[in-house]
């Protein structure tokens, strides 16, 4: 009887085109591409040099995912995916740095992203100046 596959690294080598630096984002990746397969999300947001920019942006255009890029210098971007309507509204919002968006902003994109609801609001009410956190009891309490 033939023994079953192991389901390490080393079972799944990575493709030629895959750098070691690469690889643990792309396994992310690929995570995500699942999660938004099976519609566990709807947003997802990754920070990316060029060539695993490169590498996701393949995947993404062959497999007709909405998707764009938000340049932050030579070395990195922000990769935004998932469906139409989300990566429209994000775009939209994405117009400058994300350390610079307004309270609003920072809210409505965490909330596409699927953060954590309660987290998002103390996030904004601390950010707009509209409450102490520590007045608001935790969802536990």
């Amino acid at each position: 009887m033939a023994e079953p596959a192991a389901l390490s690294d080393a079972a799944w080598p990575a493709p030629p085109c895959w750098s070691a630096e690469a690889a643990p984002m792309l396994r992310l990746f690929h995570h995500q591409l699942y999660e938004y397969g099976r519609g566990v999300r709807a947003l997802f947001l990754m920070t990316v040099s060029p060539q695993e920019l490169a590498l996701a942006l393949a995947k993404l255009k062959a497999r007709d995912i909405s998707h764009f890029v938000q340049e932050l210098g030579a070395a990195k971007a922000n990769l935004f995916f998932g469906r139409p309507a989300f990566v429209a509204v994000a775009q939209a919002l994405v117009t400058r740095p994300l350390n610079t968006l307004t309270a609003e902003e920072d809210f409505m994109l965490g909330t596409l992203l699927g953060y954590d609801g309660e987290q998002q609001c103390r996030r904004f009410l601390a950010r707009a100046g509209r409450g102490a956190d520590a007045e608001l009891p935790l969802a536990a309490e």
